[in-house]
């Protein structure tokens, strides 16, 4: 039996067509206008939709399309929940405050940046979460950067960067397993491989963060000092407060799943709270997981900052992440997208113009669909096969599926991660891109491997039989 989308084919010039009118839609809205981008994709569904009717689509297509694309985010926004949950419990049981306090007598403001960065690349290989580490010593490092007077936006940069790498190159990490087995390549061979681009895009990074912290660094004890004690006044700080990163650490070492990681930290978190405040009431604890943590030092920074988490702060991001969702399940269902990339991964040849598709694919997956596992499934199945007939390896299709997909997300206003990130900083994803070097640079190594040839995997003569 033939699927609507089947005996409604779309040709390759109307599925650019209809890629490329959404696409300036969403980009003059956000970019140019700075609109949220709900309202936007929301219009361009309304758009897609009748033009899917008038294309001969029935509306039970549509609702499929819709269904099939919000189930591919049901667990990511289950996590993004307890994340909530997780920020406003750990701020109220003084994790991110003694953070803040330890940080800053081992940080200088002269190195911050470059220092955000290497310590979020180690804890986000050790633990192979991007949101985990962007919603918890990301935040910590916010509040560390602002009292010493360093561009947010730099410093969102710093913590992302470095919370990608750490994402990229972990055994743990979802999205690294994930691009090795849709191209059936081997985990570790995949992250060996993937070296080639990313330590590159490290190093680069690492010196742009030199020089631009360097610049912008401006340190004043007297509000270092103001701020250390305002923090110890109004929390509990002390080393105690450590236990629930060490139980992260821990849980990820045993390859625990990141929900019941979660929800042991935010346990644990809660625990600690009823150990430095004993008469707390279960309803004071229910509304600061549910409504988030309200800090009232009298400091206005420090409130700013403290005052956050909870689980109805993760709706809006939520809401938009639906949207988004909803938008590429749409696209998948009427066939857009496989009418665009079809196309391309038969007529390319060179390996140069093979890697260099790839990326641009994950690039457009990111761009239309706004999901990160797509972005590496869709380009991954779509040029298997080619990889296959040029000779290259399933490890140099998954790290270009890595530097196309997995780190983009992060650059993307609409995109899960982007989304997620920018909230959970208080950054828009068009302030803190420009610093989220690590993305940007990705990139760029892959396509110059792809090239050059340096460090592009090809299959050996047994490969080649098979």
């Amino acid at each position: 039996m033939q699927t609507k989308h089947q005996t409604n084919r779309i040709g390759l010039i109307e599925g650019i067509i209809v890629l490329l009118v959404m696409l300036i839609i969403m980009g003059i809205s956000v970019i140019k206008f700075q609109i949220s981008p709900e309202i936007p994709i929301l219009f361009v569904i309304l758009l897609l939709i009748v033009w899917a009717k008038a294309r001969g689509f029935s509306w039970d297509s549509v609702n499929q399309g819709i269904i099939n694309g919000i189930t591919t985010g049901i667990i990511p926004m289950f996590i993004f929940i307890l994340i909530g949950a997780l920020i406003s419990s750990w701020i109220a049981a003084g994790v991110i405050p003694s953070l803040m306090v330890f940080g800053f007598h081992m940080i200088s403001a002269e190195w911050f940046l470059p220092s955000v960065f290497l310590v979020c690349t180690i804890v986000g290989t050790a633990i192979g979460s991007a949101f985990t580490v962007v919603s918890t010593i990301g935040i910590a490092f916010l509040g560390m950067g602002l009292t010493l007077g360093i561009n947010p936006a730099m410093i969102a940069g710093a913590v992302i960067s470095g919370a990608i790498f750490g994402d990229k190159t972990s055994p743990l990490s979802d999205s690294t397993n994930l691009a090795s087995a849709v191209v059936g390549a081997d985990l570790f061979s995949h992250i060996r491989n993937l070296m080639w681009s990313t330590i590159p895009a490290l190093l680069t990074s690492l010196i742009v963060f030199f020089i631009i912290g360097r610049s912008n660094a401006q340190l004043d004890e007297r509000v270092i000092n103001h701020t250390v004690n305002v923090l110890s006044t109004n929390f509990n700080i002390t080393a105690w407060a450590f236990l629930p990163i060490l139980l992260m650490f821990l849980c990820a070492w045993g390859k625990i799943p990141a929900i019941p990681t979660l929800f042991m930290n935010i346990v644990v978190a809660v625990g600690m709270i009823y150990v430095d405040k004993p008469g707390t009431k279960i309803q004071s604890i229910v509304d600061i997981l549910t409504n988030g943590f309200v800090s009232h030092t009298g400091n206005k920074s420090v409130d700013s900052l403290l005052t956050r988490g909870g689980i109805m702060s993760m709706m809006a991001t939520i809401a938009l992440i639906i949207s988004a969702l909803a938008l590429g399940g749409l696209l998948m269902q009427f066939g857009v997208i496989d009418a665009v990339m079809q196309p391309l991964s038969k007529r390319l040849s060179s390996n140069g113009s093979l890697i260099l598709a790839v990326i641009l694919s994950g690039i457009g997956v990111n761009l239309f669909v706004g999901e990160q596992y797509l972005s590496v499934i869709l380009p991954g199945n779509a040029f298997k096969s080619t990889f296959t007939k040029a000779g290259l390896a399933p490890v140099a299709l998954s790290r270009a599926l890595e530097d196309g997909g997995t780190v983009i997300n992060y650059l993307v206003p609409w995109g899960v991660a982007a989304v997620f990130a920018a909230n959970t900083l208080g950054v828009s994803t068009i302030h803190y891109l420009p610093f989220a070097i690590f993305s940007l640079a990705s990139p760029v190594f892959s396509i110059l491997s792809g090239f050059t040839g340096i460090g592009l995997k090809h299959l050996n003569k047994t490969e080649k039989a098979a």
